[in-house]
C-alpha cells in the first residue's frame, strides 16, 4: 500500500473545510443585521443559505463521476479557486445580489471539496482507523459550524459583516498552499464519459426538490403555491427518470448499487434525520435568541458555542468509540438524548434562563455527536471500495437535499405559527407580541424536530457493526 503523509493532506482539506462550513454558518447570525442593510424579508435572506445547500444539492451528484474523472489535485484547486473567489466576491459585496452570487461561487468549493475529503480518507487509511479519520472530518464539520455564529457574532458587534469573510480569506489561501505542496494523488483517473441526460435529469431533479421545498418556506401561498408544487413535482419525476436511467448504464453517473447494501441505507437514514434536526433548529434558534429574547447577535453567538463547541470535540471521541464497540450503543442512546432535548426546547419561553437554553444545546450537540459520524462510517465500511465515490456522492447529496427541506420545513412552520398567534385575540394584550408570536413559532419548529428524531430512533433498532470483510482490504492495497 502506498505510503501518504496523511497528516499534511488532511491538514490542507480540513482548514479548508473548516473554513468553508465556518462561513456557511457565520452568515446565519448576521441574517438579522442584512434583512436591515438590504431591506429584504426573512424569506429572501433565507436565500443566502438555501441558495448555498441549492447549489450543493445540484453538484453533489456529478462528484462521484468528478472524482473518477479528475485527479485529487485537480479537484482540490478547482475546488479552492472557486471558494476562494467567491470569499473574495462575499467581502467587497455591497448588495444582496452580489453576496447571492459570492455564496454560490462559495458553494461550488465547499461542493468539490466535501467528497473529495470522504473519498481520500476512505482510500488513504486502513478501515480500523477509519473512524478516528472520519471523528476528525466530524469535528470540522461541527465545529466550523458551530465558532461561526460566535465570531460573526463579534465581528458584526464591533465591524461589519463583510469582516467574516475577510477573515476566512487567509485561512484558505493557506489550505491552498500546504495542499499544493503535500497533497497527492489519491485516486486513479478513468476517463469516464459523462452522459449529459443524467446531468440534466439530475440537475432539475435534486434542483427542483431543492428550490421547491426552499420557495414554501417563503410567501403568504407556502406550500399551496403553483411554483412550489410544480418545481417540487417536476423535480420528483425527473429524479424518478434519473433513477431509471443510472439502471441502465454501464457507468452510471451515480451507481444506485450502493442501496442493496442494507446497513448503508440505515446509516444514511441517520444522517439525514441528523441534518434535519441540526438545520432547522440552529436556523431558529439564533433568531427565536434575537427576536424572541432581545438578545445581541454576539449573546447569542456564544450562547450557542459550548454545545457545539463540545459536539465538535467529542466527535473523534466518538468514532475511537465506534472502532472500538461498533454504533448501537452510541446511536441509540445519541438520539434518545436529542428527542429529550428537542421535548424540552419545545416548552422555551421569552423568559427562560439563558442557562437552561444553553443545558439544552449542549445535551442536543452531544447526542448528534453520537449519531452522525457512527451511522455514517458504519454505512459507508459496508460498500466496496469501488462503491467508495457512489457512496459519499449520494450520501453528501441527499444530506444537502435534507438540509434544505429541513430549514424550509422549519421557516413555514415558524412563519405559520407566528402568523396564527398575531391573528389571535390575545396578541394585543401581551406586552412585546412579536416576541411571543417568534416563541410559538419556534416551539412548533422544536416539535417538528422532535418527531424527525423519533423517526430516527425507531430505524436506529435496526444498525449493527458491518465486518468490513478481507477482501475489500485486499482489494484496497
Amino acid at each position: 500500500m502506498k505510503k501518504y503523509n496523511t497528516r499534511a493532506i488532511m491538514a490542507s482539506l480540513l482548514i479548508c473545510g473548516f473554513v468553508g462550513m465556518f462561513s456557511e454558518t457565520a452568515l446565519n447570525i448576521a441574517i438579522s443585521n442584512l434583512m436591515e442593510i438590504f431591506q429584504i424579508t426573512a424569506a429572501t435572506a433565507q436565500w443566502l443559505t438555501t441558495g448555498f445547500l441549492l447549489t450543493l444539492g445540484i453538484l453533489m451528484p456529478l462528484t462521484g463521476w468528478l472524482l473518477q474523472r479528475f485527479s485529487t489535485r485537480q479537484l482540490f484547486i478547482g475546488s479552492l479557486a472557486s471558494s476562494i473567489a467567491g470569499t473574495l466576491l462575499a467581502a467587497v459585496s455591497y448588495s444582496f445580489e452580489m453576496l447571492m452570487a459570492a455564496r454560490v461561487l462559495q458553494a461550488v468549493g465547499m461542493g468539490l471539496l466535501i467528497p473529495l475529503m470522504f473519498n481520500t480518507i476512505l482510500v488513504v487509511y486502513p478501515p480500523e482507523k477509519r473512524g478516528a479519520a472520519m471523528g476528525f472530518v466530524g469535528l470540522v464539520i461541527m465545529f466550523a459550524p458551530a465558532t461561526g455564529p460566535t465570531v460573526a457574532g463579534l465581528l458584526i458587534e464591533y465591524f461589519t459583516w463583510h469582516y467574516i469573510f475577510w477573515l476566512s480569506l487567509p485561512f484558505l489561501i493557506l489550505g491552498l498552499l500546504v495542499g499544493l505542496k503535500y497533497l497527492d494523488n489519491v485516486t486513479e483517473v478513468t476517463k469516464s464519459r459523462v452522459d449529459l441526460l443524467s446531468v440534466a435529469l439530475s440537475t432539475i431533479g435534486f434542483g427542483g426538490v431543492v428550490f421547491g421545498f426552499s420557495k414554501a418556506g417563503e410567501g403568504s401561498e407556502g406550500w399551496t403555491s403553483p411554483i412550489v408544487l410544480t418545481s417540487i413535482l417536476v423535480g420528483a419525476a425527473a429524479l424518478l427518470l434519473f433513477s431509471l436511467r443510472q439502471k441502465t448504464m454501464s457507468e452510471p453517473m451515480m451507481n444506485l448499487g450502493v442501496f442493496k447494501y442494507p446497513m448503508y441505507l440505515v446509516g444514511l437514514a441517520m444522517v439525514l434525520s441528523c441534518m434535519m434536526i441540526i438545520l432547522s433548529s440552529m436556523i431558529i434558534l439564533p433568531m427565536f435568541l434575537q427576536k424572541g429574547m432581545n438578545l445581541t447577535a454576539f449573546t447569542a453567538g456564544l450562547m450557542l458555542l459550548p454545545g457545539s463547541a463540545l459536539n465538535g470535540i467529542l466527535s473523534p471521541r466518538m468514532g475511537k468509540l465506534f472502532d472500538k464497540y461498533g454504533p448501537r450503543w452510541l446511536v441509540i442512546p445519541g438520539l434518545i438524548l436529542v428527542g429529550i432535548m428537542l421535548w424540552l426546547f419545545s416548552t422555551l419561553t421569552p423568559v427562560s434562563s439563558v442557562g437552561f437554553i444553553v443545558a439544552l444545546h449542549i445535551g442536543l450537540m452531544v447526542g448528534i455527536s453520537m449519531v452522525w459520524m457512527p451511522a455514517q462510517t458504519n454505512g459507508l465500511n459496508q460498500l466496496p471500495p469501488e462503491l467508495y465515490p457512489h457512496g459519499t456522492a449520494i450520501m453528501n447529496t441527499l444530506q444537502q437535499v435534507a438540509g434544505a427541506i429541513g430549514t424550509a420545513i422549519a421557516i413555514s412552520i415558524l412563519t405559520g405559527g407566528m402568523e396564527r398567534y398575531m391573528s389571535g385575540a390575545p396578541a394585543k394584550a401581551v406586552q412585546n407580541p412579536l416576541a411571543h408570536a417568534m416563541t410559538a413559532g419556534s416551539q412548533h419548529v422544536f416539535l417538528f424536530a422532535f418527531v424527525v428524531t423519533l423517526i430516527g430512533l425507531a430505524m436506529a433498532f435496526f444498525i449493527r457493526r458491518v465486518a468490513v470483510t478481507h477482501s475489500a482490504m485486499n482489494s484496497m492495497h
